[in-house]
């Protein structure tokens, strides 16, 4: 069975972040960052090369593959800063509609600039995005 590529590492955030050369993009990190370590009360952690992941989940699919994930996480790639909402967007379709300008992958979140959006409904997404997947997390151990 293949192991999951990206998996959490020992690199340094604050570093990892600070070497974003767009200046706007670094700024719009921080503050996501900031945010996110609220919510989940836990440290950022570097997952593969690109993604700052905090806390994790540990899955395993039907085909045998299994791994580990975190339950929140976001990576300030070239053109779009990728916030990463692990239980997907159906339970947001109206908040989504207050959000601001964005675009949507499976689990993805896609946001040019932070000054697009309300910060306000972000943070109710990650919130209950977060809540959501420890309670999936409590629901498998029990």
């Amino acid at each position: 069975m293949s192991e999951a590529k990206t998996k959490a590492t020992s690199m340094n955030v604050k570093d990892f972040l600070n070497a974003i050369e767009d200046v706007q993009k670094r700024k719009d990190a921080f503050v996501v960052l900031k945010m996110m370590e609220e919510v989940t009360g836990k440290k950022a952690v570097i997952w593969g090369t690109s993604i700052v992941g905090f806390d994790s989940y540990h899955y395993k699919y039907a085909s045998g593959r299994e791994g580990d994930w975190p339950i929140i996480g976001f990576s300030p790639r070239k053109t779009m800063l990728t916030v990463y909402i692990m239980p997907g967007f159906k339970p947001y379709k109206d908040k989504l509609k207050k959000l601001g300008k964005h675009k949507l992958g499976k689990s993805c979140l896609y946001i040019r600039k932070l000054a697009d959006i309300d910060l306000g409904i972000l943070e109710e997404i990650i919130t209950d995005s977060v809540q959501r997947m420890r309670a999936k997390q409590e629901d498998q151990c029990a």
